[in-house]
């Protein structure tokens, strides 16, 4: 198969593709009516012959742009002329998305529409990416991944999309931005927003899906980690790193998107340690990653020690893999198989190099890192240092993230005055066969990190007091009369735990 460069886009040429493939309604609802729900789905999993056999025969805009650029597959040069009406075959070739062969035109790269949901609403924009292992499988000359191979919008992309917090900012910083799509989304609450990455042909991506976007306020810089910002600030660093831990190794592929061309986790280290440089006072840093526990140091605590202690930070480890499960993982991402003759070698190169650092698990999470206002004045409110694990499900989570900071600042002077429940929490009561009291009472968040705490009856009425009726000195004297104890030991009980929910979003400041 032949690999084409991708040239830096034309606006025009853009702008033309855009009110093409709007004209066909190349969208996520049309295509999924094309074709049905369930062969939707199974495209998913790396199946497509099911949408074939559903636009069978069908030779109209959306079928067969479907077919080019959400498939992969090469079309008769006729129809995707009548297709591409306004930018015309010329002009696809002229942006580096395809090229003529034997009365087709062959797919140089895909385009798939991306829905997203923020805090101003719902979109969809078009991205452009590579093409990705199914359609290579099926082209001539077609095989692994080539190692410049310029993803498209994948589950981490989509996992980092939903925790980043929903905050207004004047500068942001998308540090590899890969295919762009949190450049764009970014941008949507930032003023200006910089994407940097070190692959050339993925800042052409980005710019192709910004100018099809008609996303404006986004400048690309080429470089390695933070040297096109050096010396800039931010208020909001997003990154979807290259942190895949793969062994340094001739013999050992790599990839420009998932490899960063460090030994272990030290590209992760590298970001959290050199980005709070690059935050304005008040800015966040947010990023996924993984990182090693080597011998009896959990990953955890090694990645703490690499945060200064000045600065706020919040940790979600949400996976761990042995090494084992942890090489099986990525070399089969990289498209070898243990049918494959390489893959037994592939994995004797991961595991020797996780052995020689003494590595017994990798974590996998989520990692904010913010500058707190006051941090250079010497101002003495204790900073967030929060690391922990959780394994269910999450959603929302920026919003969480953001409340959490929110909540946090608001405990510097100590607790509110008045404290609100949060709508999405409910309560849980268990009883045991012929008993009265309950034997459990369960505090549950519908969003967020979806958090189940047990409490005891005193917090319990606290919380279901918490209407914005009575202040908190108010409710906690009230349940020291109804619990017959003193008001002094009760708030020496309560009072931690009542931080703890603000933290975690359970009680929300009246104020906010």
């Amino acid at each position: 198969m032949v690999r084409h460069l991708l040239p830096r886009p034309d606006s025009v040429l853009c702008a033309a593709l855009a009110a093409d493939l709007d004209a066909a309604d190349l969208r996520s609802e049309p295509l999924r009516a094309a074709w049905g729900a369930e062969a939707d789905d199974a495209l998913a999993r790396g199946i497509r012959s099911p949408l074939l056999a559903a636009v069978e025969g069908r030779t109209d805009a959306l079928a067969t742009l479907g077919r080019l650029f959400v498939l992969g597959m090469p079309q008769p040069e006729a129809h995707v002329a009548a297709a591409l009406a306004r930018t015309g075959l010329d002009g696809l070739e002229a942006l580096g998305l395809g090229y003529r062969e034997d009365g087709a035109v062959v797919p140089a790269a895909l385009i798939r529409p991306q829905s997203f949901v923020d805090a101003d609403g719902v979109g969809e924009w078009w991205i452009a990416s590579d093409l990705d292992e199914l359609a290579l499988h099926h082209m001539e000359g077609g095989g692994e991944l080539p190692s410049d191979h310029v993803l498209g919008v994948g589950g981490a992309s989509r996992t980092l999309a939903s925790l980043v917090m929903p905050v207004e900012v004047e500068r942001a910083l998308d540090l590899g931005t890969g295919c762009g799509i949190q450049a764009l989304l970014v941008s949507r609450h930032a003023g200006s927003v910089i994407a940097t990455d070190i692959s050339a042909r993925a800042l052409a991506y980005a710019e192709l899906n910004a100018m099809l976007a008609g996303v404006h306020n986004i400048e690309f810089r080429q470089g390695s980690m933070f040297e096109p910002v050096a010396g800039e600030s931010f208020g909001l660093i997003v990154s979807n790193p290259p942190f895949v831990i793969t062994p340094r190794g001739a013999d050992v592929p790599e990839y420009e998107y998932r490899d960063g061309g460090l030994v272990g986790d030290a590209l992760v280290e590298a970001f959290v340690t050199q980005a709070p440089a690059h935050l304005v006072p008040g800015g966040s840093a947010q990023l996924l990653g993984n990182w090693e526990s080597r011998g009896a140091v959990l990953g955890l605590r090694r990645l703490e020690s690499w945060i200064a202690p000045e600065l706020d930070v919040w940790v979600v480890q949400r996976e761990t893999l042995s090494p084992l499960g942890y090489a099986e993982l990525w070399i089969r991402d990289g498209g070898t198989t243990p049918r494959d003759a390489a893959f037994e070698p592939l994995l004797d190169a991961w595991l020797a190099d996780f052995a020689a650092r003494g590595v017994t698990e990798i974590g996998f999470g989520y990692v904010l890192i913010r500058r707190p206002v006051g941090a250079d004045s010497g101002a003495s409110v204790s900073p967030l240092r929060r690391f922990e694990t959780l394994t269910q499900p999450v959603t929302s989570a920026g919003r969480a993230f953001r409340d959490g900071l929110a909540g946090h600042d608001a405990l510097a002077d100590g607790i509110p005055e008045v404290l609100l429940v949060a709508p999405d929490v409910t309560e849980a009561r268990h009883h045991l066969p012929g008993q009265e009291a309950p034997s459990v009472i369960e505090l549950r968040q519908g969003g967020g990190f979806g958090r189940t705490i047990s409490v005891d009856p005193a917090l319990a009425g606290f919380v279901g007091a918490s209407d914005g009726d009575l202040t908190v000195v108010q409710i906690v004297s009230a349940l020291a009369d109804l619990f017959e104890v003193s008001l002094t030991d009760l708030w020496a009980d309560l009072e931690p735990r009542l931080r703890a929910l603000v933290t975690d979003g359970f009680l929300i400041p009246a104020e906010h």
